[in-house]
């Protein structure tokens, strides 16, 4: 390879500022470039794959044909800065910042509070910026498509859209529309009581700045005279493995192409960034032909449109757009069908990058828009240095046949899509995990032409992607049904014929067999409906239409820009205007999270001598490690060294966690072995270099089934037992068992996991920054791997880019296993997870398997319960024992049972073991109820609602576990979402609904909530602060809780102010260390506020009581004055305040205590409309009623319960986590694990807090940080209330196996018909299949 010398020079701007990159290596992506090289770290690593948004950034590139500035959003991880030549990247950094000035896009998301964690801010102010430079007034569908590629985990992202509303032309409409009635109504909408005003502005839009477009930084003049420069020449970058040629004619393309026949043609980088990413695939060569006019052209002849293969696919839609609105409906068909799969294909920044010609030359096995193509019959025009050709885009070239493809030198010019015409008809189909940005599980591109004025069929093609390796044609079914016509015999033969042509073996990649097979035809179902309506529209005297209930068969699911209304109490008028406490504060750092300037671990600045990790897991569940081989690893340039087991100076093993393999591997992702190099791309390729010999040991659980077979538990069984249940079940008039399985789920907070470990020259001293709920844990943990007393070992904690209990135990395992290697090096170590990695490792939320056995009365009144529960722990004990228990003692939730009995334990399988997540098995457990009780209802011919409103619990009454609790709260909010969400009107309305459509089904479910917070071990509950009062009167807060992004500090701060009478700008809380702080407990169990909030309020009520003498003195003095005075009279300014904690306990003996403070009461509504045909669901409305007792921030307390339910209700639905039968998690990224987008959130979405007494707890508020969770269950119940309806419809039992989570193959293949009884079935003993349900 030639020397660097050779290289040209690189040239872009970054924020305005010129950068020129002598020695740019085509290896290196924009991400990496802004956060290394620039130290611009606002832009955020959460992927990797181009899947999350959090790195997205502004591209803006001048185009000299049309003389226009094209302003775009891009993943950065997957843009090389090899392609930036001549462009503009705008990031967050360039937007606003708080010390300059921040820009009103920044701003109302902050006051909107349309942060949390504020880790994927950065990224959302980047989508939200560039639609403002693109459209200053954004329509609300223009900003749901803008955010439909930004994942965020905290919010629920309601008020990230309602940021954004405020820009639209009408945001200040009434959001009830067309209810005539006001949302601001007091008297319609407050319920406490009358005396108690609601209030319902959590913002002010007065204080917004206005957006005013002329200001925002202009295009660098430079670059637009480089790209109309005439005398522009091929340029050449050379790195240290890879050549990168930019050519600027299609001549010179051409001959790059014959040279490098192999060399891949980069355009957005969308398909080869990855697969080198996650694939390892190399290529030496790269060729560019970015902006090369001769790709970038529209034309229309006659009877078709041709279109560049330079076109983005975001352009691809506009010019679709513009071509349909100008033309007749009946020749635009292929184009509708491509345009409706535009709108969900990724997000809009991979649309923006990813081009026509490289995806369909891609051929990826789930291209949305390649089957549609085919079916209307578009061909590919191609060039290369032998001249022109066209090759049809049709079945062989799609499933790859040898003489269909393209020669090596050969490139796309364009493709052309020709009319459809009036007798022709074409359509997309597709179904997937979640309504946007997700692969089909199955689509299709269908055509078909008739015989002028009949319905016999002269063509037909089917095109159906997703199911093998590449898109399949049905060909033989397409010619057998030549001159056929278009009937119910032909359809029935049709569907025959395919499912017999298209063959997915029952032990096929991606699973879910006999829903994809159902899926094959039901796409076909909805294609010939479709046609048959189309049929009827053109001589509905010939042809007639389908059956008035099909027809909602044939309507997609709409995409609405959600919109709701919060309420909570108002402040009291007599409150003096200083005091906080009550108002909705924005988050402290929200302005920081919307800059990019709130530092994360990997913000921080690289130290001198620093190392990065690298980690080498476990490919085998279980297994003798016969030898560890690192030779070659340390061969590689920039590895330092490779640590495992033997270099632990201390414990190995601590408390049965184990960090370092020794010996044996217990799990598929077990860390073995780590490389530490210089930067973590050595280290990366040092993992890849060791080599590991195992030998397997049975048997090997993977399965709580399994577990049960092997009697492999983690610990003892523990019970709860109330009245006498043996005695019950003789006396009540029906008995039913049954059995749920609830699946398990990955936190997926957007920060994964992040460590430095900094080796001190003295005393063995170690330093840690890194983001956890428990830094005393990690203190702990580090202590004992290294052999140190743990008051050597300082944590920092400054923030968490999301938690939700994946931070509680596994940042001490991980943050040990980095000191090790700080310790053996001696140099600093940063150690950060890939997203692949921390979802393989950290593992989740625990899968549960519950079994019941219920006896009622013909009324509905459940009169014994026996219920057991087992969960997957994985292969250590961490936190499942006390999961366990929590399910037991919160496994009756709102019911009263006189005689209840549940019993549990926690299996040990050699999975990675599963840990703390919100709500902490509740959310799993509570479901089992639910189950039970809708059984009951089908059997005693009730509603769910009304079984559960006769055992909800009325008076004041004890739990299973004898702890005396009041349930009037929630009586109240129960009483309060039947009547405020219309639940009985609109229940009959759905019943309207479901009688008229046939495929189309709405369920609508209540659900009450009795949930718990703290833990029954007393000291756990407690907590310490530490307040300094400085001379100038400023206030320096710190405590022993972590800032997650659920606004702790924030609140911290309110009750500071309130308690020293100060406003809240004299203080400032800057982190939590295990320095300030010492044995801190684990900001986890809802109780951050309530422990912390009483020792910061302890420890200010200490200093106002030393300053009461000098305040006395001088009653009209300042508070400068009299800190002043204070310190001149001796008094000391700082205070250690301290919290007890609450006094509760469980006797597991007994089987009662008091196991916690109080009960945080709630209740639910959901509406849903479900696809029988193809198991998607759309979430109508949501109402929720959530017993906050006095909300110390409301628009902090709100911001946790709405992005509780969406992360409920992902758990409930779309979020499924899969597993080889060998134990191997297939879903380790973005890609194959869906969490909620903007998409998936209620078009309605109601959140009221309620207003009770909680005079245990600091001000009587309550803590909601999990509570909203369990919410997310109504929306699974209002899917089990509409597949119930389907199956009534069609004959079938009422009862049925309910699981969650409700994906769409549970829906589809629960909602049985002629459809689903056509398939072939495999006989589960020939196959083992591609993955297994853990539960």
């Amino acid at each position: 390879m030639t020397s660097l010398a050779d290289s040209d020079e690189l040239i872009f701007f970054v924020n305005g500022r010129k950068v020129i990159e002598k020695n740019a290596d085509p290896e290196v992506n924009l991400l990496f470039y802004v956060r290394t090289v620039s130290r611009l770290t606002g832009t955020k690593y959460g992927c990797g794959g181009g899947g999350c948004g959090a790195c997205t950034v502004m591209l803006s590139r001048y185009n000299p044909k049309t003389k226009k500035i094209h302003h775009y959003p891009v993943t950065a991880c997957l843009v090389p800065i090899c392609s930036l030549h001549g462009a503009a990247v705008t990031t967050v950094e360039g937007v606003g910042s708080i010390k300059t000035r921040i820009h009103p896009v920044q701003e109302r998301l902050a006051k909107c509070h349309g942060t949390q964690c504020g880790f994927c801010s950065p990224g959302m102010v980047m989508s939200i910026y560039t639609l403002l430079r693109n459209h200053p007034e954004p329509t609300p569908e223009q900003i749901t498509e803008a955010l439909g590629g930004n994942l965020c985990r905290c919010t629920g992202y309601r008020p990230i859209v309602e940021s954004v509303k405020t820009f639209c032309v009408d945001s200040n409409v009434c959001q009830l529309k067309g209810s005539g009635k006001c949302c601001m109504d007091q008297e319609e909408r407050s319920f406490v009581n009358r005396q108690e005003k609601m209030c319902t502005k959590l913002y002010n839009e007065d204080e917004f700045q206005p957006l005013d477009p002329s200001q925002e930084p202009i295009f660098p003049p430079e670059l637009i005279r480089m790209a109309e420069d005439p005398h522009k020449r091929r340029l050449v970058f050379r790195g240290e493995r890879t050549i990168w040629y930019a050519p600027v004619t299609l001549n010179d393309l051409l001959e790059l192409k014959a040279n490098f026949p192999k060399a891949p043609i980069i355009m957005g980088n969308t398909a080869v960034g990855p697969s080198i990413k996650f694939t390892d695939e190399f290529h030496p060569v790269f060729i560019s032909p970015l902006g090369l006019p001769e790709l970038h052209f529209v034309t229309t002849v006659d009877d078709e449109v041709t279109i560049g293969a330079g076109y983005s696919l975001a352009e691809l839609n506009d010019v679709l757009q513009f071509v349909v609105s100008e033309q007749p409906k009946e020749k635009t068909k292929t184009y509708s069908a491509l345009l409706k799969h535009l709108r969900t294909l990724a997000g809009a920044q991979i649309r923006n990058m990813a081009t026509l010609g490289g995806h369909v030359v891609s051929r990826p096995y789930f291209s949305d828009l390649n089957p549609i193509l085919a079916a209307g019959n578009a061909t590919i025009n191609l060039i290369s240095k032998e001249g022109e050709r066209q090759i049809p885009l049709n079945g062989p070239f799609l499933e790859r046949s040898p003489e269909a493809n393209l020669k090596s030198e050969e490139v796309v010019l364009s493709v052309s899509i020709p009319y459809s015409t009036k007798w022709h008809f074409v359509s997309g189909l597709r179904l997937a995990q979640r309504q946007e940005n997700a692969f089909a599980i199955v689509n299709a591109g269908m055509s078909v032409k008739f015989e002028e004025g009949t319905n016999t069929i002269k063509d037909l093609q089917m095109f159906y992607g997703s199911l093998g390796p590449t898109v399949v044609s049905a060909s033989q079914t397409c010619r057998r049904l030549i001159g056929r016509r278009w009937d119910d015999q032909m359809l029935s033969e049709a569907c025959q014929l395919v499912l017999g042509e298209l063959h997915i073996p029952p032990d096929a990649e991606r699973g879910m067999v006999e829903f994809r097979r159902t899926l094959i035809i039901s796409l076909l179902f909805k294609f010939y409906l479709k046609v048959r309506r189309g049929l009827n529209k053109l001589d509905p005297q010939k042809f007639p239409n389908i059956p008035e209930e099909f027809m909602s068969a044939l309507e997609e699911f709409p995409i609405e820009t959600p919109q709701g209304i919060q309420m909570f109490q108002c402040v009291d008028p007599n409150q003096p205007p200083q005091d906080p406490v009550g108002h909705p504060v924005m988050h402290q750092s929200a302005l920081k999270h919307a800059t990019g300037e709130a530092v994360f671990g990997d913000d921080m600045p690289p130290l001198d001598q620093e190392l990065f990790l690298a980690v080498v897991t476990s490919t085998k569940a279980h297994a003798h490690i016969i030898s560890i081989d690192t030779s070659e690893a340390l061969a590689v340039p920039g590895v330092v060294d490779v640590i495992t087991a033997e270099d632990v100076p201390g414990e190995n093993n601590h408390q049965g966690e184990i960090f370092y393999a020794q010996d044996k591997v217990i799990c598929v992702g077990q860390i073995v072995c780590t490389v530490a190099a210089d930067t973590y791309a050595h280290a990366k390729e040092g993992a890849k270099k060791v080599k590991i010999a195992y030998e397997d040991i049975e048997p090997r659980i993977i399965t709580i089934e399994q577990a049960l077979e092997h009697n492999s538990f983690l610990s003892s069984e523990k019970k709860i037992e109330q009245g006498n249940v043996e005695s019950a079940f003789k006396y009540v008039d029906q008995i039913i068992e049954g059995e749920v399985h609830v699946e398990g789920q990955e936190h997926f907070y957007m920060e994964t996991q992040t460590i430095l470990a900094i080796p001190q020259e003295e005393d063995k001293e170690m330093v840690l920054h890194l983001a956890t709920q428990f830094p005393t844990h990690v203190q702990e943990y580090v202590s004992a791997a290294l052999s140190v007393p743990r008051s050597r070992i300082a944590c920092h904690m400054k923030r968490a880019g999301g938690a939700f209990g994946g931070k509680v135990t596994k940042p001490a395992l991980l943050g040990a296993i980095s000191a090790v290697a700080a310790h053996k090096t001696g140099r600093p170590i940063r150690f950060v997870l890939e997203r692949d990695n921390d979802m393989l490792i950290t593992a989740g939320r625990h899968p549960l398997l519950g079994k019941y056995k219920i006896g009622f009365m013909n009324n509905g009144v459940i009169k014994a319960a026996d219920v057991e529960y087992y969960v997957n722990g994985g292969c250590t004990p961490d936190e499942s024992d006390m999961v366990m228990e929590f399910i037991l003692l919160k496994s009756e939730n709102a019911y009263y049972i006189p005689n209840f009995r549940c019993r549990g334990r926690p299996c040990k399988t050699n999975l990675p073991s599963n840990t703390a997540f919100r709500g902490f098995g509740f959310p799993q457990a509570a479901v089992v109820p639910e189950v039970y009780i809708s059984a009951v209802a089908a059997h005693c011919n009730l509603l769910p609602e009304e079984v559960k409103e006769i055992n909800m619990y009325k008076r004041i009454n004890k739990t299973a576990y004898k702890q005396t609790f009041n349930p009037e709260p929630l009586r109240r909010c129960w009483k309060a979402c039947l009547e405020k969400s219309s639940f009985y009107a609109r229940k009959q309305a759905a019943e309207e609904f479901n009688k008229k459509n046939y495929w189309k089904k709405r369920g609508l479910a209540v659900v009450p909530m009795k949930f718990t917070i703290g833990i029954p071990i007393a000291y756990y509950n407690q907590a310490a602060a530490l307040v300094h009062i400085y001379l100038d009167g400023s206030v320096l807060l710190t405590h022993g809780g972590c800032e997650l992004g659920q606004g702790l500090h924030t609140k911290m701060i309110q009750v500071a102010s309130r308690e020293l009478n100060i406003p809240q700008s004299y203080i400032h809380l800057s982190e939590t260390s295990t320095i300030t702080v010492p044995n801190a407990v684990f900001t986890a169990g809802s109780m951050g506020t309530d422990i912390n909030g009483k020792a910061v309020q302890n420890a200010c009520q200490i200093l106002m009581a030393r300053l009461q003498p000098v305040i006395r003195k001088n009653p009209k003095g300042k508070w400068e004055e009299w800190i002043a005075k204070a310190f001149a009279e001796s008094i000391n300014l700082s205070a250690t305040g301290y919290f007890k904690g609450y006094q509760t306990h469980m006797d597991w003996e007994k089987e009662e205590g008091d196991a916690f403070p109080y009960f945080v009461y709630g209740a639910g509504c959901s509406e849903v409309e479900v696809d029988c045909l193809t198991g998607a669901h759309k979430l109508l409305r949501t109402d929720i009623f959530m017993d906050a007792a006095f909300s110390i921030n409301p628009a902090l307390d709100i911001g946790q319960v709405e992005g509780a339910f969406i992360q409920g209700m992902g758990f409930y639905t779309i979020e499924e986590l899969k597993y080889s039968p060998e134990g191997v998690l297939y879903s380790r990224g973005p890609d194959d694990y869906k969490i909620p987008t903007v998409t998936e959130i209620p078009e309605e979405f109601y959140v009221t807090l309620v207003h009770s007494r909680n005079p245990i707890a600091i001000y009587s508020s309550k803590g909601l940080g999990e509570a909203g969770m369990f919410m997310g269950s109504s929306v699974l119940l209002a899917i089990y209330d509409a597949v119930a309806a389907a199956r009534r419809e069609r004959g079938l039992s009422k009862t049925f196996t309910m699981s969650s989570p409700a994906t769409p193959e549970w829906i589809r293949m629960t909602c049985v018909d002629q459809f689903t009884s056509m398939i072939p079935k495999d006989d589960p003993s020939t196959f083992t299949p591609w993955n297994i349900r853990v539960s």
